[in-house]
């Protein structure tokens, strides 16, 4: 319903001919003039778009072509990580957030489910047992830097449907528990509610809680938040998080924000579809 909307039509007027938008890598508030290619996935995809439209079809093209060689993304090599292994990744993760129809970035999520899985083995999470499976997986390279915390956006997103259902529990609870929640999305333990609703710490919150809804077997473990989020209601039965939400990111889904009733209306949108995926 958000398709038509002005933060859309920017977006898009932005993708050049070859389907990205200028770097690729960058999770980061996107600015006005320099927008990266996940930033406007991350934007259209919240606004409703799917690979039913030609701008994320383009997308997809292209992030395939960079996934198999064909072409590469623009960015700088970093290297803090082995850049191939993160480039795949994160190209692998887009591709099928979109779309489940493309053999190489199904065949890059089994590998980072089987190196998950590997380290979730005695029923709990082994740091051993996981560098073991990374490199062993993965092709770790000496000298390539550090492994990949799997707790990050990319593999949590990746791996979603790829898991058996014990894995799967285990990995949840695991990133509830966590000290430092999900690297690039809420950097808090997710088992401690927010301390205030209108904020855009919990907007972040709940982002990092909508990439745990999409494990069908671990929902019910997020009851809790659901529990907090009817907590939360205003005298309408309605969701407000507030001004401070609109980061461009996950707010505002409408055009024009003056009114009230329109932000209550897309932070009920947000919150109502989390609910109904928990549930």
């Amino acid at each position: 319903m958000h398709k038509d909307a002005k933060w859309a039509k920017q977006i898009i007027s932005l993708q050049d001919s070859e389907g990205k938008w200028g770097i690729f890598h960058s999770l980061a508030k996107p600015t006005t003039k320099n927008i990266t290619t996940e930033q406007a996935l991350r934007r259209l995809e919240r606004l409703g778009y799917t690979i039913e439209d030609e701008c994320i079809q383009k997308a997809v093209s292209y992030m395939n072509d960079c996934l198999i060689g064909k072409k590469s993304i623009p960015d700088y090599r970093e290297k803090v990580h082995d850049w191939d292994i993160f480039t795949s990744l994160m190209l692998s993760t887009w591709i099928r957030r979109f779309t489940a129809d493309n053999s190489v970035a199904n065949k890059i999520a089994k590998q980072w489910a089987d190196v998950i899985s590997g380290a979730f083995t005695s029923g709990t999470f082994n740091h051993e047992e996981y560098v073991s499976a990374y490199t062993d997986i993965l092709g770790l390279k000496p000298g390539g830097g550090r492994l990949v915390d799997f707790v990050n956006f990319y593999p949590v997103s990746l791996v979603r449907d790829c898991l058996d259902e014990k894995t799967e529990q285990a990995v949840v609870d695991y990133i509830i528990s966590r000290d430092y929640g999900i690297y690039y999305i809420y950097n808090r333990k997710l088992a401690v509610l927010p301390e205030v609703f209108e904020s855009k710490n919990a907007s972040y919150y709940l982002a990092a809680v909508e990439l745990l809804s999409k494990y069908v077997h671990a929902r019910h473990k997020l009851n809790f938040v659901i529990d907090w989020l009817n907590d939360n209601r205003n005298e309408n039965g309605r969701w407000d998080m507030g001004k401070m939400v609109n980061d461009k990111v996950y707010f505002p889904l409408s055009d024009d924000w003056r009114k009230k009733e329109t932000r209550e209306a897309d932070c009920t949108e947000r919150i109502a579809k989390l609910m109904v995926d928990i549930l």
